[in-house]
């Protein structure tokens, strides 16, 4: 879809209409150009209320969730498939949304769309979403996935996989925190209303406001998934240094500091420091800052703990950024895990012998995790698998044979499930 469909001047929307052309620039962001949705969203929004900004976020994020379903009603209504681009399709999926998910009344979600279409694709917007409205058009109960990536994680993981998958897509996860004092896990459990699955975490449903929560200010938690949250407990309590990698927004280095290691964050974009700066100033935990780029930075001297959560295509966080769905390509995958490989290759070399080195990645892709360890150690004579045991994990999780960790959307199903990790804690022999 050209850019020029979408100009950066002045406009003079009926009420309701900026947030959908929001949305629209974000979706178009996305899915054309391959952009993050956090990234797109704060530059369409510029100018917005918080409300209407929260508005195109909701309907950008549920559109790109529920996609394949979208856009399988629009096809059926339509005599001549419209192209993929085409911005009366991409109009309607805003409609739709709206309708079908977000409750908005038909003529608000529809009279709310029109300005932003002319000509001819208006009838035709008009004329499609008055036949679904009319026919009591439905969305399925769990979403679809891009087919793509439905085959991929079907090949790598199992249709159960998939299907659990869509189970996570068709409702907001829950908030996990992690607790600056393990102590108190049961204490903040019950003044937070939650339930604790492990030791220092308590998890609360979708929806809660984070920083009017007891805690938040003093410091007391900070919202990490579960999953997020297991590479660092791998390393347990120390006294020694450690180094937490592409460390940004921080929830492992504050993990890494409360457990008593001597904390060294490195990360190359010095904005993302500022949030952990940030994060390490409301929790009183003390870390070293480091603004660099792994890949020509070293340490002053080898570490006892090294922690890469290394940069990868993200498809394990899909539901809470659908947009990866959508994003991560086989090429992007390709590049990611050449990235991956260049930081594991450097970093080994920083490890004291006797020390151990995690390595993470919030990816389903078994070419950024299984096979990437695979290489790794195929090469490296002097790192072993420090297996993983099953009491050192939350209940509902367990190690896999070869002692590793692989988080999948199918465990804890009734608690709220989990995002998708591969994690890896390697010992250096010599």
């Amino acid at each position: 879809m050209p850019q020029r469909r979408f100009p950066h001047r002045p406009q003079f929307d009926p009420v309701g209409t900026a947030p959908r052309r929001a949305a629209l620039r974000v979706l178009d962001a996305v899915l054309r150009r391959g952009q993050a949705l956090e990234p797109a969203l704060a530059r369409a929004g510029e100018g917005l209320s918080p409300a209407d900004r929260g508005l195109a976020h909701a309907i950008a994020a549920e559109a790109l969730r529920r996609l394949p379903d979208l856009d399988a009603l629009i096809d059926g209504a339509t005599r001549q498939r419209l192209p993929d681009d085409a911005k009366a399709r991409f109009v309607l999926r805003i409609a739709l949304i709206q309708a079908l998910r977000l409750g908005t009344p038909h003529h608000a979600a529809i009279a709310t769309v029109l300005p932003l279409i002319d000509g001819g694709p208006r009838k035709l917007v008009h004329g499609v979403f008055g036949a679904l409205m009319r026919s009591d058009a439905t969305l399925p109960e769990l979403p679809a996935l891009p087919g793509s990536v439905a085959g991929r994680w079907a090949a790598a993981h199992g249709d159960a996989m998939v299907e659990a998958a869509q189970a996570a897509m068709a409702a907001p996860p829950p908030i996990d925190l992690t607790l600056a004092d393990a102590a108190a896990t049961d204490s903040w459990a019950e003044r937070l209303g939650g339930t604790n699955l492990a030791p220092g975490h308590v998890r609360l449903p979708a929806g809660a406001d984070i920083a009017a929560l007891p805690g938040f200010a003093e410091g007391a938690w900070w919202v990490q998934d579960l999953a997020a949250s297991l590479p660092a407990r791998l390393l347990g309590r120390g006294t020694g240094d450690a180094l937490d990698l592409c460390a940004a927004p921080g929830g492992k280095t504050m993990q890494l500091a409360a457990a008593g290691w001597r904390t060294t964050a490195l990360d190359i974009a010095e904005n993302r420091l500022a949030r952990l700066r940030d994060n390490l100033a409301r929790t009183g935990l003390d870390a070293m800052i480091v603004a660099a780029d792994a890949l020509k930075w070293a340490p002053p001297a080898p570490v006892d703990a090294l922690l890469i959560d290394a940069p990868c295509s993200a498809t394990g966080i899909f539901r809470r950024h659908p947009d990866v769905l959508y994003r991560a390509h086989p090429g992007l995958i390709a590049e990611t895990a050449a990235l991956q490989a260049a930081l594991l290759a450097r970093a080994a070399e920083w490890v004291k012998p006797g020390g151990r080195l995690v390595y993470a990645v919030c990816s389903l892709e078994p070419g950024e995790g299984e096979a990437q360890l695979a290489t790794f150690l195929a090469g490296r004579g002097d790192y072993a698998i420090d297996p993983v045991r099953p009491d050192e994990l939350p209940a509902g999780i367990a190690p896999r044979e070869d002692g590793t960790v692989r988080t999948l959307p199918t465990m804890l199903a009734e608690a709220g499930r989990l995002d998708g990790f591969f994690i890896a804690r390697l010992r250096r022999t010599r």
